[in-house]
C-alpha cells in the first residue's frame, strides 16, 4: 500500500519557556528519544550513504539487504510519490535496520532536496510516504556598505549574496545596480530558512532602506487591491514602467555616445545604446510590457529582438546568443520576462548585450530616460500605509 503524506512545518526560532519543578514530582531523569526523519534513531541501527553514480534501486537497496521481491514492489509504486528513476547521484540516503544480529532492513530513507525526502517503510508490507522536513524561520537585521559591489558588501555582514540580487529585484526600477558608489549604504530587515542547520534560502523581506548617490530609498511592502508590492516611505510605488536594466549583475562596457570607437570596423561612429558585458547566456528580461515587433537576425546586431511598449517607447536587444522558448513576433511580453540571452553574434568582440531605447522613433539615453511610476498608495489607504512605514522605518533606523 502506498501512502502520500506531505506537511510542511514553519515556526519562528524563539527560546522555549521553561517548565517549573513541580513539587514532590519524581525527579528521575527522563531522555526523550532522539528522531531523524521522523524515526527514532535510538531504536534502529542506521547506515548512510550517498546515491553513487549509475546506481539504480536495486543495486542501492540490495547491498542493504532489500530482497529483490520488495524492490519490485517499490518500483511498481506510482511515479507521483517516488518515480525511482529519478534516482540522482550524491543524494543522501539512510537505511534504519533492526538492532539485533539479523539487522533487518526496516526503513528506506531518500532524500529528494534539502527539504523533501521519501520514507520506505519495509516491516511487513512496503508503504511509500514524501515528507518534507521542517523549516525554521530566523529573522535578521543587516547593515552595510559598499565598497566594490552589492555582491561582496553582502558576503562582508555574514549575509548569503543571493540577498544582492533579491534587493535588485526590490529598487529594480529605481536604482540602477550598475551605477552603484562606493559609499552607498543599505539596511534590511528579512528572514533567513533553515533545514536542520544547513540555510535553505531567504523568506520575506520585511523592509529595506538604502541610500545611493545621497538619496534615501525605502522599500515598503504594502497590499494593496490584492497585490502586494513595495513602497517608498512617502507612498510613492517603487514600481515603474520599465526596469532599470534589461539583465542583473555585470559591468557597462559602453556608454550612449554620439561618436564611438568601433572595436571592429576601427572607426569612430555613433553608439547610441548601452553595452553590458556578461557572461554568454545570461538571461535578457523586457524592461516592460509589451509586443515583440521583431526578432532575428539585424546585421552588425547579430541575433536580435524588438519590443514596442507603447505609442512612444521601442526598446532593443542585441548581440543575443538565442531566443526564449516560444519567443516570436507578435507575441505579447511582460515586463521582467525572459526574452533571449546574452551572446557574442554579429560585430562584437566578445558577449555582451546592446540595450538601445527609441522614443517616437529617436534613440536615447537609456540610463537617463525617466520611467513613469505605477499606481501609488491609494488615499484610503493613507493612513495604514503611513503607521506601517513610520513603524518600519524605526526598525531599520535601529540597526547598528
Amino acid at each position: 500500500m502506498v501512502i502520500l503524506s506531505c506537511f510542511f512545518l514553519v515556526f519562528y526560532l524563539r527560546p522555549f519557556d521553561e517548565i517549573p519543578q513541580l513539587p514532590d514530582a519524581d525527579t528521575t531523569a527522563l531522555t526523550e528519544p532522539l528522531f531523524e526523519y521522523g524515526l527514532p534513531i535510538d531504536s534502529f541501527n542506521l547506515t548512510k550513504g550517498y546515491i553513487p553514480d549509475g546506481a539504480n534501486l536495486t543495486t542501492v537497496l540490495s547491498p542493504l539487504g532489500v530482497s529483490p521481491e520488495i524492490i519490485a514492489i517499490i518500483a511498481s509504486g506510482p511515479d507521483s510519490v517516488f518515480n525511482v528513476k529519478r534516482i540522482r547521484a550524491g543524494n543522501r540516503y539512510c537505511m534504519f535496520s533492526t538492532r539485533d544480529s539479523l539487522s533487518k532492513p526496516c526503513y528506506f530513507v531518500y532524500e529528494q532536496n534539502i527539504t523533501d525526502f521519501i520514507v520506505i517503510d519495509i516491516r511487513d508490507s512496503v508503504r511509500i510516504e514524501k515528507k518534507r522536513k521542517e523549516i525554521k524561520m530566523l529573522n535578521r537585521k543587516v547593515v552595510g556598505a559598499i565598497n566594490s559591489s552589492l555582491w561582496n558588501a553582502m558576503e562582508d555582514v555574514a549575509v548569503s549574496p543571493q540577498m544582492a540580487l533579491r534587493l535588485s529585484d526590490v529598487y529594480a526600477w529605481t536604482i540602477d545596480f550598475f551605477g552603484i558608489q562606493k559609499g552607498d549604504s543599505f539596511r534590511v530587515l528579512f528572514t533567513e530558512l533553515y533545514v536542520d542547520t544547513t540555510f535553505a534560502g531567504f523568506g520575506d523581506i520585511e523592509a529595506a532602506w538604502f541610500k545611493h548617490n545621497g538619496t534615501e530609498y525605502y522599500a515598503i511592502p504594502f497590499i494593496q487591491d490584492g497585490d502586494e508590492g513595495f513602497y517608498n516611505k512617502d507612498g510613492s510605488n517603487l514600481r515603474k514602467a520599465f526596469l532599470k536594466a534589461p539583465l542583473s549583475f555585470s559591468r557597462i562596457s559602453s556608454h550612449f555616445s554620439n561618436s564611438r570607437y568601433h572595436p571592429v570596423l576601427k572607426y569612430y561612429r555613433p553608439h547610441h545604446g548601452v553595452d553590458y558585458s556578461a557572461p554568454r547566456g545570461t538571461p535578457v528580461y523586457s524592461i516592460g510590457d509589451g509586443t515583440v515587433i521583431y526578432k532575428g537576425w539585424s546585421g552588425g546586431g547579430g541575433k536580435t529582438v524588438k519590443i514596442t511598449h507603447n505609442s512612444v517607447y521601442t526598446t532593443s536587444y542585441m548581440h543575443l546568443s538565442g531566443y526564449a522558448k516560444g519567443l516570436s513576433e507578435g507575441k505579447r511580453v511582460k515586463q521582467g520576462e525572459l526574452i533571449g540571452y546574452v551572446g557574442s553574434t554579429g560585430l562584437s568582440t566578445g558577449p555582451h548585450l546592446d540595450f538601445r531605447v527609441y522614443m517616437n522613433g529617436s534613440p536615447v539615453n537609456p540610463l537617463t530616460i525617466e520611467a513613469p511610476p505605477s499606481d501609488p498608495v491609494k488615499k484610503e489607504n493613507v493612513l495604514l500605509f503611513r503607521k506601517l512605514a513610520d513603524s518600519l522605518s524605526v526598525e531599520l533606523q535601529k540597526i547598528k
